[in-house]
């Protein structure tokens, strides 16, 4: 007897029919009648005794099938002798095989035995695809990392300050994303796996775990590391410069140039600021700590040269200021005039030409006070300037305008929507306060301490401590270039609520935190200019 992959047969070369018929005896008339069509095979050089495959069982009497075969089910179930049997059959005069069984009152659903088979194939497959894909994962990040290793190496014996190569390319990402795909698709797995397939997907979902571990444990790894080379960098970057500054100050030294006549720029930029100047505690109290005060750049043969302006214990509200005619003056408070004003907002006043400009309160406009008389002559709106501390400085509340003028003239220092909150440089008519020329930086100005202007160039500052500020970046308005520099800056207190120039003396005037203090500034020759190191990089977090 031999098996030909759906019935018995003993008969060389003849056809093994496989229709089955399902009919309804004497016995019971309530057995639909149906019948399925399983298909015609060709059987070559069968041998053997005829016969079917019996379900074995305790099947009513009511129900028979008459059949040619039955199709074998995949090698891969397997049978349990004691429940499929061999049953004997007869041959007819066309030479078919016809067989009795019984069967249960439930037929067997093949269809959809079939089926579940088919999508267990189809399961399996997937496991091993995937498998395989993690082993392949696995080893393409052990090479990465070897190579990254070897890169970093070779980088780090060339330069020692090169960055580390990073795990943010495009590469890695993807692996990082297909790796999450693979957890997806065995959490998929494991709810429409059988029993049989238990093992295979939880060593799968294994495997892939720790893939994408090591793939996080690599990536944050050289994000440290790379923070810590940056921050090294830095470091070595600040003490270069700090080098080069004391060499251009030694070689200043050895050759003086003849000081700079009031109102000159014949100078290569900014070299240094002296130690902090302490004049005296502002005339309103300790408990004034917001203000401005300064030296008027361009006065007349009637105008006052010293002018203090403190803030209201608030912070904000401007009212009162003093003008002193002489420095003696103001150091021994005597033979001044008190004005009261009460229309500014915040610390961004300055003085030019006996005129006095600060932000109007609760608006954007700009307010013109002429000092002789202590009138306000004119109010003009700053277009697109924001205002009610929506852009202030860090540390100095409500200076959303700040004001400064130098030897190039009267100046605004602002942000607006349209630029982010970053600083915006715009030079005014003094007259009128049109706008004649606007310039944007890429600096965010509430990152920023405070801002001057100085031969139209402009400063700004930012806090390294309480007691240390770092003039570190420039914006050329001539060149519409900006650069980066390292100045430091001491400071007795730890806020300077207003900064102003003067091109007069070459002074910054400071307001910090009540007192009242300066400092003089140093310019490189027109034949030397200081190195500008590069911009510093934002640490990633």
């Amino acid at each position: 007897m031999e098996e030909t992959g759906s019935c018995f047969w003993n008969s060389a070369k003849r056809k093994c029919a496989t229709r089955a018929l399902i009919l309804s005896t004497e016995l019971s008339s309530q057995a639909p009648a149906w019948e399925a069509q399983l298909g015609d095979q060709e059987i070559e050089g069968s041998t053997g005794s005829c016969g079917c495959l019996e379900l074995g069982g305790n099947f009513p009497e009511g129900q028979k099938l008459l059949a040619a075969g039955i199709r074998s089910l995949d090698r891969g179930l397997h049978l349990n002798s004691g429940v499929i049997r061999h049953v004997p059959g007869s041959i007819d005069k066309d030479g078919l095989c016809y067989c009795v069984i019984y069967l249960p009152n439930n037929v067997i659903p093949l269809k959809q035995l079939e089926q579940l088979q088919h999508a267990a194939q189809e399961l399996l497959s997937k496991y091993e695809q995937e498998l395989s894909r993690i082993n392949e994962y696995a080893r393409t990040i052990e090479d990465n990392d070897n190579q990254i290793l070897e890169v970093n190496g070779a980088l780090k014996s060339r330069n020692p300050i090169a960055p580390a190569v990073s795990y943010e390319s495009p590469a890695f990402n993807l692996l990082r994303l297909e790796l999450e795909g693979a957890q997806e698709l065995v959490a998929q797995l494991k709810t429409k796996g059988s029993v049989r397939a238990g093992d295979i997907l939880y060593q799968l979902q294994s495997q892939v775990a720790n893939a994408s571990l090591t793939l996080k444990l690599l990536a944050d790894s050289d994000q440290r590391s790379f923070r810590a080379l940056r921050q090294e960098v830095d470091v070595l970057q600040s003490r270069v410069s700090e080098c080069e500054r004391e060499k251009e100050q030694e070689e200043a030294s050895r050759n003086p140039d003849e000081p700079l006549p009031p109102g000159s720029c014949a100078h290569g930029g900014l070299q240094k600021v002296s130690r902090p100047i302490v004049v005296q505690l502002n005339w309103r109290g300790f408990s004034y700590k917001a203000g401005a005060w300064g030296r008027d750049s361009a006065p007349n043969s009637s105008s006052s040269l010293y002018w203090v302006a403190p803030l209201r214990t608030d912070g904000r509200y401007f009212d009162y200021y003093r003008l002193h005619k002489s420095y003696d003056d103001l150091v021994l408070l005597k033979n001044y005039e008190q004005r009261k004003m009460g229309f500014g907002d915040g610390s961004g006043n300055t003085v030019y030409k006996n005129f006095m400009y600060f932000n109007y309160y609760g608006t954007g406009e700009i307010a013109k006070v002429d000092l002789s008389s202590n009138s306000l002559v004119l109010r003009r709106p700053l277009p697109g300037a924001t205002y009610n501390n929506r852009f202030s400085y860090a540390g100095v509340p409500w200076k959303d305008l700040d004001f400064a003028s130098d030897e190039k003239g009267l100046w605004v220092l602002y942000a607006t929507e349209e630029s982010k909150g970053n600083l915006v440089v715009s030079r005014l008519n003094p007259s009128t306060l049109d706008v004649e020329e606007t310039w944007r930086t890429s600096q965010y100005k509430p990152a920023l301490s405070g801002a001057f202007m100085a031969c139209g160039m402009l400063y700004a500052l930012r806090s390294l401590s309480t007691r240390q500020e770092e003039i570190f970046y420039a914006f050329d308005t001539t060149t519409g270039k900006e650069h980066h520099l390292s100045i430091l800056l001491d400071k007795m207190l730890e806020t300077l609520q207003g900064i102003n120039y003067c091109s007069l003396d070459h002074k910054l005037y400071v307001y910090n935190d009540g007192y009242l203090v300066n400092y003089d500034l140093s310019f490189l020759p027109l034949k030397h200019r200081l190195p500008t190191p590069p911009a510093k990089r934002p640490y990633e977090a």
